[in-house]
């Protein structure tokens, strides 16, 4: 494959010769700039999206007749890049990574494992990570690389484990190259490293030929991580168990309804945010009532229920104080405000902006903001970032004519 932009320039030249503009594209073995294509291969940068063509047509009288002779030199283009991609196989793939919010989570009891039974309303959202794929020469060991400090490398990141998992469960031999492009914020309640190992999962099964079906790879994801399993759903689903029971909820929501997620510096330790968990304080709400509510009427104030608020407010009281100024600053803006998974990130329904406070208050200056959707996907198609969705950011990326 690392030749194959090269004989592809080559072929392509030698059958016809391109205007210079044509020719300027295809130098180097560049591809032309991208469009999207109903027939792209899901989540590839390189091979995902098509460019536009230039055509260029001549015409002349012949007898009565006009005859026009046309010439698409990137058709041609995309036949050659399609067959070389047929004969050389996969070897890269950049696929989207979006995160989850919980918009209820009821704790319904403890289980002998020492794990807690959960009924949660779990959604994807359009917030997400990059993860690029290549195929490594190794056949040994995978490379992790990522733009954020702190996040591990080795085989205690959730991607290595997901790969693992697959060469273990298939008995296939490739080993990758990765790259995170991280901008889900850890400890956030937002499934972010779960999120990461179901697509590493879905990546690893493309490269093999899916020779696993989206069935096996929920079922195996459950052995590294109870959150991971609800990613194979379509975008919303019913989760119980640990959560690794996924019941499809579709045409659940309007993906054009808006949000804020706002997360403090302060990340929350889920283990300690369960160790302080007491059943006895949980919510007496019936999460089939909370989903049929949902289901029916919307989001509302009263049945985003979380369980896990009061224990992750005492580990990090601030966050109880941020989530009622938000909801005290909103004026009825969002149609609930409510904390997402073990914490931190607090959500607001409804709108994409946070209250002014987050901005002009001094003491919110290291806030992480963003604005996100629902998002969901169809069958054997992963996820894809919306094109209208934004960048997350903090305060210090604002210019100073907005925070002075």
């Amino acid at each position: 494959m690392a030749c194959s932009a090269h004989l592809l320039s080559q072929s392509l030249y030698s059958s016809h010769r391109a205007s210079p503009a044509a020719r300027g594209n295809l130098r180097s073995g560049a591809r032309p700039p991208a469009r999207a294509s109903p027939a792209a291969r899901p989540g590839s940068s390189a091979r995902g999206c098509r460019g536009v063509s230039l055509r260029v047509a001549a015409s002349f009288e012949q007898g009565r007749r006009q005859v026009e002779v046309s010439y698409d030199p990137q058709a041609k283009f995309n036949q050659l890049a399609d067959q070389i991609d047929k004969d050389a196989g996969m070897t890269r793939l950049n696929l989207f990574s979006p995160c989850k919010i919980n918009l209820f989570l009821r704790i319904t009891g403890k289980r002998p494992d020492g794990f807690h039974d959960l009924a949660s309303l779990f959604h994807v959202i359009s917030l997400g990570d990059t993860i690029k794929f290549s195929l490594s020469p190794s056949k040994s060991r995978d490379r992790l690389s990522t733009n954020v400090p702190g996040v591990p490398v080795d085989e205690s990141n959730l991607i290595i484990k997901a790969l693992n998992l697959y060469r273990q469960k298939t008995g296939t031999d490739n080993f990758f190259w990765i790259h995170l492009d991280k901008k889900v914020p850890t400890g956030a309640g937002l499934g972010g490293g779960s999120s990461n190992a179901a697509t590493a999962l879905w990546a690893a099964n493309q490269f093999a030929g899916s020779i696993a079906s989206e069935k096996d790879l929920q079922e195996w994801s459950g052995e590294i991580g109870s959150d991971i399993p609800f990613f194979f759903s379509r975008g919303a689903a019913y989760c119980t168990g640990r959560g690794e029971i996924v019941e499809d909820i579709p045409n659940l929501l309007p993906e054009n309804l808006s949000m804020a997620l706002i997360k403090p510096p302060e990340a929350c330790s889920t283990a300690e945010v369960y160790k302080r968990f007491r059943l006895e304080q949980a919510s007496k709400a019936d999460p089939l009532t909370l989903l049929k509510e949902i289901t029916q009427n919307g989001i509302s104030q009263h049945v985003c229920v979380n369980d896990l608020e009061p224990p992750a407010f005492e580990v990090l009281p601030s966050l109880k104080r941020l989530k009622k100024r938000i909801i005290a600053a909103s004026r009825d803006e969002y149609n609930a405000v409510f904390m997402s998974g073990s914490g931190s990130t607090l959500v607001g329904i409804g709108s994409p902006d946070p209250p002014a406070f987050v901005y002009d208050d001094e003491d919110y200056k290291d806030v992480f903001v963003s604005e996100a959707c629902f998002l969901t996907r169809d069958e054997n198609e992963w996820y894809r970032e919306p094109i209208s969705s934004k960048a997350a950011f903090s305060k210090d990326d604002l210019p100073a004519s907005v925070t002075d």
